[in-house]
């Protein structure tokens, strides 16, 4: 528990000396909450250092609980004096109850203006295929390894995307019933023949104006909030001219943790490849905003697993969060391998918004070793309906 609060202490420290350093002014102490009796004399250091990084910032609700705490175990309201670790040791579970609070309730918390992102959640779940030509490299693997590991390829680098900006930004929460709907335009490989013009019309709402005969594939995407308590949207994306698609649904969960809210990501997707007769399942990682009362900022963690009943092959990814000492920032790890054989195919190190080194154990040479900067990667624009043509449950 000390090492806990001595760790908050520090962080707290650095955010009050940053602060007063923008502002060029010193802290002044505050009174008791009111209603309560005032306590003689000036607060101690101990008090001190734990209230003035919440008036820095103005967490006036935690200020007015520290100060609760601290009053109630204070000499002069008839108790013995607890010390400094009893003292934090009570403002640390004055806010974890109002963090139990603030997360019954965090959907209801109005977030200043900076934080808000000018879209839906249901758009912001398009990010994931902004590198459509991976999605459906995937189909083209020559073998059930290889189609694994482009699916690990793929889903590694689908989340940097929609996080380049420096700040966290939150999007709107959709309503019950709202859909959002785009598609992409994939350049067809150089090596892939031309498939056969589809008689079957598509939907009016997904079709853009015709490419050149031959020369793309279409993805489409179409995402709606299928529950409002608790919140589930489902998103599906398929390309007919590939066979393959994909279908997830996702229950977002947040916590407030102090300085950062947490959003659980329940649920999970499948991939299904129709020529192959496979399906890979996958789940999904957890995402932190940190820093929340400064600049904020996107952390993922968690392990996810993704499987694929028919050939056997399976993967473990896991995005590590930073420590509080050391550690690097965005770190992810992975491992493809055979479950019954436990034969490792591919090994992932790297940053999920940077750098993944693909190692290959049973390869030798140049080619055990492959390099992906995602920041390099192009990027398909979407195509979207003007507003005027888009449904009444649409978002934009």
């Amino acid at each position: 528990m000390e090492r806990v609060l001595e760790a908050s202490r520090q962080e707290a420290a650095q955010l009050l000396a940053s602060l007063q350093r923008r502002a060029n002014r010193t802290w002044t102490p505050m009174p008791p909450p009111s209603g309560g009796r005032s306590a003689s004399g000036p607060w101690s250091p101990c008090q001190q250092e734990v209230l003035q990084p919440l008036c820095a910032v103005g967490n006036w609700t935690m200020v007015s609980l520290s100060l609760y705490y601290i009053y109630l175990e204070s000499p002069q309201h008839g108790r013995p004096d607890p010390g400094p670790v009893a003292r934090l040791r009570a403002v640390a579970s004055a806010a974890g109850r109002e963090s139990a609070a603030l997360s019954s309730r965090l959907p209801q918390v109005v977030l200043p203006t900076f934080i808000l992102e000018k879209r839906s959640l249901l758009e912001m779940y398009a990010d994931f295929m902004s590198h459509p030509d991976l999605f459906l490299a995937v189909a083209d693997g020559a073998s059930p390894e290889d189609r694994m590991v482009r699916f690990v390829e793929y889903y590694l680098t689908s989340f940097h995307e929609g996080r380049r900006g420096a700040v966290a930004k939150k999007p709107y929460n959709p309503i019950i019933g709202e859909t959002f709907q785009c598609s992409w335009r994939v350049p067809r490989r150089p090596d892939t023949p031309p498939e056969p013009a589809s008689t079957a019309p598509g939907p009016a709402s997904m079709a853009p104006p015709p490419p050149p005969p031959g020369s793309t594939h279409q993805v489409r995407f179409v995402a709606e909030q299928v529950s409002h308590h608790p919140p589930v949207s489902g998103f599906y994306a398929e390309c007919p001219e590939k066979r393959v698609c994909v279908n997830t649904h996702v229950w977002t969960k947040s916590k407030f943790m102090g300085m950062s809210i947490g959003v659980s990501m329940v649920g999970e997707g499948c991939l299904s490849l129709l020529d192959h007769e496979e399906d890979y399942t996958f789940t999904l990682p957890c995402a932190y905003a940190r820093s929340i009362l400064t600049v904020p900022w996107v952390e993922l963690g968690g392990k996810v697993i993704v499987t694929c009943a028919k050939s056997g092959y399976s993967a473990v990814i896991t995005f590590h969060t930073k420590p509080f000492y050391g550690g690097k920032l965005h770190k992810v790890t992975a491992e493809v391998k055979h479950s019954s054989t436990g034969a490792v195919a591919c090994r992932v190190q790297g940053e999920w918004n940077g750098v993944l080194e693909f190692s290959y154990p049973a390869a030798e040479g140049p080619g055990a070793v492959r390099l992906v900067d995602v920041t390099k990667l192009p990027v398909c624009r979407k195509h979207v309906r003007p507003v005027g043509r888009q449904g009444a449950t649409e978002s934009r």
